[in-house]
């Protein structure tokens, strides 16, 4: 047996522990779209609830319903007794600093943008990887050689997915063409989706038959076009352009499908972001058939929150600053599932393992503007 003496100090060890768990409060001051954004709002509720899961404790969020209420309620989740805040997106940044300054006892964290002080620490990410491994995809796999981009606003994290998408759309199709477009010229366009949905139509008509939306909330639009119109027909393609051959003619299509798109036709696809949005094209309840998902761009926001706050939860040492997600650490990547294994030949899927390589390496330089 133990002695008493180190009986009773492990008992007030764990009583310290639970006593901490209880009290531990984490504040999510959400950008536009919320919680069940399915994105990086939701992203980041989860890593959170990973963290309280093993550590108890409880969350306070803050969810704004207009772009002029990003940002408010960072002050009240301090005073809440929140010890860590985290503020999703860079229209956090200004309310998030300021609080830090205020509160130097408090954690602070941001996704998206780098803010100000020695308790604070900024979460971004290389999306430009993960995103030319996207646009490589979609130059392969595009019927039309004509491809879409759809951005939320024009801000630096939306040209890092912007500008790798296009390399990648390039090192795969040189004559393919990458027509890009903006919801918004602020942060409201990651939750409009009514302005995406008439933003892909256009595209559509222009031919583009593989859309990428970096937008937030806004990309249901884009599915939800999709979903409207699920295919290109010859017949209403623009003069000067004509169809490739079919990557899909083997993949097995819905008797609605089929309906819809009798006669010289193909299949217009979305690619999803932030989390696996694949399931979202499986229109017909049916992964077997033709999904309209081509993939995700997978932005692992809840492992990268996961893992500074569970490091506030366990007292362990601060480090503040820039830290930085990409291929090489596991905070980006492509989405492969049930839904679209029979989109993606499987050379094409080797050959994507093999740019992944080349670009942690730095074989691959990806532009980030």
């Amino acid at each position: 047996m133990r002695p008493q003496s180190a009986l009773l100090a492990s008992f007030s060890a764990l009583l310290l522990g639970s006593a901490h768990a209880i009290g531990f409060t984490v504040g999510i001051g959400f950008d536009l779209g919320g919680r069940e954004d399915a994105g990086f709002n939701q992203t980041v509720y989860q890593g959170v609830q990973r963290v309280l899961g093993e550590t108890g404790g409880q969350v306070r969020t803050f969810e704004p319903k207009q772009f002029d209420e990003v940002g408010r309620g960072i002050p009240g989740l301090v005073r809440s007794g929140a010890k860590v805040v985290v503020g999703v997106g860079y229209a956090n940044n200004a309310a998030l600093t300021a609080a830090a300054a205020k509160a130097p006892d408090t954690r602070f964290i941001l996704v998206d943008d780098l803010p100000k002080g020695a308790n604070t620490v900024g979460l971004r990410f290389r999306e430009q990887e993960g995103s030319f491994l996207a646009g490589y995809l979609a130059g392969k796999q595009s019927a039309t050689g004509r491809v879409g981009f759809i951005g939320g606003t024009d801000i630096p994290v939306i040209r890092r997915f912007k500008a790798g998408f296009e390399a990648g759309v390039a090192f795969a199709c040189s004559d393919c063409q990458v027509t890009s477009v903006y919801v918004s010229d602020s942060s409201a366009g990651f939750n409009l989706p009514g302005t995406a949905k008439l933003l892909a139509a256009q595209l559509t008509r222009n031919g583009n038959d593989i859309i990428y939306a970096a937008a937030g909330a806004s990309g249901r639009g884009v599915i939800d076009q999709i979903k409207a119109q699920p295919c290109l027909k010859a017949g209403a393609l623009p003069p000067d352009l004509k169809f490739r051959a079919d990557p899909y003619a083997g993949v097995t299509k819905s008797a609605a499908y089929r309906k819809a798109c009798a006669g010289d036709s193909r299949p217009v696809f979305f690619i999803g972001v932030d989390t696996n949005q694949n399931a979202l094209g499986d229109f017909d309840k049916n992964p077997a058939t033709l999904n309209h998902g081509l993939t995700s761009m997978l932005k692992r926001v809840d492992n990268a929150v996961y893992a500074v706050v569970k490091d506030v939860a366990m007292g362990r040492p601060w480090k503040s600053g820039d830290r930085s997600f990409g291929l090489n650490n596991g905070g980006i990547g492509l989405a492969f599932d049930r839904y679209n294994e029979a989109l993606i030949p499987a050379q094409i899927k080797t050959n994507l393992e093999k740019l992944e390589a080349l670009i942690v390496k730095g074989t691959v330089k990806v532009p980030a503007q």
